[in-house]
């Protein structure tokens, strides 16, 4: 499996309500950002079986613009376990569940992402720090569920390469 994970594009300050936070838009420039890596996502040919969000506002305009750019038929899907509190274990079980040869792109936030990678593509230990910025994508190569997820980090890029890339 073809993993691909996209960290949100900037959406301002936090909001201390929790109920505010999951409602908490997009900037103008986050939108722009993420316009911008769609339209190079789409350049490159990237194509998707699976599209999928955290259900956070900004996490789902970021898929919707992703999803746009690439000119994709299917809809963005909601998924609960990409919350920033959700459950990783359950998203593995999720991914699990999919064609071994699927191509699947999840939204979502930090540090649950960058915590994903490592655990995927890691021992499960302490290991290096990874850094995802707003906008930053990573591909993962994903090898096998059993007895735990396991894979490779192939990349991890920033929004400015990605640019440059297309």
């Amino acid at each position: 499996m073809d993993l691909y994970l996209l960290r949100h594009g900037e959406a301002g300050k936090r909001v201390p309500a929790a109920s505010k936070d999951t409602e908490r838009a997009l900037t103008a420039a986050g939108k722009e950002e993420v316009e911008e890596v769609g339209d190079a996502m789409g350049k490159m040919g990237f194509k998707f079986d699976v599209v999928a969000s955290s259900p956070l506002r900004r996490t789902k305009d970021t898929a919707s613009v992703v999803n746009k750019a690439l000119k994709r038929k299917g809809a963005v899907e909601e998924w609960a376990e990409l919350r920033p509190e959700g459950s990783r274990a359950d998203f593995y079980r999720r991914l699990g569940r999919l064609k071994p040869d699927s191509v699947v792109l999840c939204v979502g936030h930090e540090p649950y992402l960058t915590t994903s990678i490592g655990e995927i593509a890691g021992r499960g230990g302490p290991g290096i720090r990874i850094v995802m910025k707003k906008g930053g994508l990573a591909r993962l190569a994903v090898t096998g569920f059993s007895p735990r997820i396991s894979g490779e980090l192939r990349w991890l890029l920033t929004p400015k390469q990605i640019r440059k890339m297309a």
